[in-house]
């Protein structure tokens, strides 16, 4: 934070040198493994986001100055009205998370974010803060989203019942973090669109004026998320749900693969880009390096804070807390949320959290008095709870959304807690009315 903040360290910079500190002042890493660890760290952050954020720089360009998402955007507010485009925002968030990391799907929507705040001239934040709360939210409640996939398996929860539950807590839980706190800040921060993803706002605009019948068809402007949601959410179904042993599990493995559904994605936009700009092939090239150089620089921050977070849980740190926290003696649902709310905080990252608290509960499920599916919402309200630097998604919505790092602390950040404290409590309320035992 004193790099970061009040010294004004580039954020790739500041995250490395925190590295650094960490592993130099942790007892836990070797002083000859410091540096290694670090580059370890950085490369597998990079290599889960780096051609995913590549992609959805394209996307992110094309869809924009095509006017693809200009058009997606008029088709929504003709459903919804202009004043209230943030439902139809929210609401997609909420169902394309289920099948799709949270990532892929903020990647796809922040351009129409975007486009939305060009069309009307205000309500930024509030569409950035509807995005992230429902498509947070169903991230760690919902399977077959891996996160809470992988810990009901854990401690083997019925997965139909810990979907039902996870929709019946999700549900209130996103409308509030989401509408009406996006509501509320909405109207105390004024977030202007900056340039980013390689598109100005000068351009943004210019779209925004333009008549429907120059812009694509609502189906080549969906078509890119069509095609990720679909080849994304085909691999989460087969790979769930049926035998790995069946030919097409492995097929559907390749093309819902994240870094392939995403380039085919990119490609889709980048054609409609290239037709309805009319430009000549050796320009259409010129503007796609433009957009890959400035999602280079967005992976490169990504992965300098999964960098920072992974010599975190090297240094022990997650498991230091929790060893501590297990002794604290409160209920197993509370404790749980504890245990994970403190890893996250600790680490940065919500998936190790989650599955750090699901392996320490496991042998403990036999004292619940309720349905375990409550404790995968105990454990994945507490993994979500606020992310700040430690964490790769924090430095997504910053630099693919054009905040400013307060900014993003006082949305994305605040979403996240405001998500792990209604979790538990209608994990808590429900569980009584409705122990499921």
């Amino acid at each position: 934070m004193l790099l970061l903040v009040r010294l004004k360290v580039p954020a790739f910079l500041g995250l490395i040198i925190s590295t650094f500190i960490v592993g130099l002042v942790a007892p836990e890493v070797p002083l000859g493994d410091v540096a290694s660890e670090t580059a370890t760290a950085f490369g597998d952050t990079l290599a889960s986001v780096g051609i995913p954020i590549l992609m959805a720089a394209v996307i992110g360009k094309t869809m924009l100055e095509s006017g693809a998402a200009e058009r997606i955007i008029r088709a929504f507010t003709s459903l919804t009205g202009e004043e209230n485009g943030e439902y139809a925002l929210f609401g997609s968030g909420f169902v394309l998370a289920v099948p799709v990391f949270f990532g892929n799907v903020f990647y796809l929507l922040a351009p129409l974010a975007r486009s939305m705040r060009a069309r009307v001239g205000h309500s930024y934040s509030l569409f950035i803060v509807v995005i992230c709360a429902a498509a947070a939210t169903t991230h760690v409640f919902v399977p077959p989203t891996p996160g809470p996939l992988a810990v009901a398996g854990e401690i083997n929860a019925n997965l139909g019942t810990t979907i039902l539950i996870g929709l019946m807590i999700g549900i209130p839980t996103a409308i509030l973090s989401g509408l009406v706190y996006g509501k509320f800040i909405s109207k105390r921060l004024d977030i202007p669109l900056r340039d980013t993803m390689g598109t100005t706002t000068e351009e943004l605009k210019d779209i925004s004026e333009q008549s429907t019948s120059k812009l694509p068809g609502v189906l080549e402007a969906s078509l890119p998320i069509v095609l990720a949601i679909v080849l994304v959410g085909a691999q989460t179904v087969t790979s769930t749900f049926l035998s790995s042993n069946a030919w097409f599990v492995s097929a559907f493995s390749f093309i819902g693969d994240p870094n392939f559904a995403l380039t085919v994605a990119a490609m889709a936009s980048a054609v409609t880009f290239y037709r309805m700009k009319s430009l000549d092939r050796e320009t259409w090239a010129d503007q796609l390096t433009e957009a890959l150089k400035e999602g280079g620089n967005i992976a490169a921050i990504v992965a300098a804070g999964g960098a920072f977070g992974g010599m975190l849980a090297a240094a022990g740190v997650g498991s230091y807390i929790s060893g501590v926290l297990q002794e604290v003696g409160l209920g197993l649902l509370v404790t749980a949320w504890i245990i994970a709310a403190a890893v996250r905080i600790a680490q940065g990252s919500a998936t190790v959290a989650m599955l750090t608290t699901a392996g320490i509960v496991a042998p403990l499920v036999g004292q619940l008095t309720v349905n375990p599916a409550y404790l995968v919402m105990a454990i994945g309200a507490g993994g979500n709870i606020f992310s700040w630097y430690n964490d790769g998604g924090f430095w997504i919505i910053t630099e693919i959304g054009g905040l400013k790092q307060s900014e993003a602390l006082k949305t994305w950040t605040v979403v996240t807690t405001l998500i792990a404290v209604f979790g538990l409590i209608f994990t808590l309320g429900l569980s009584t009315v409705m122990p499921l035992a």
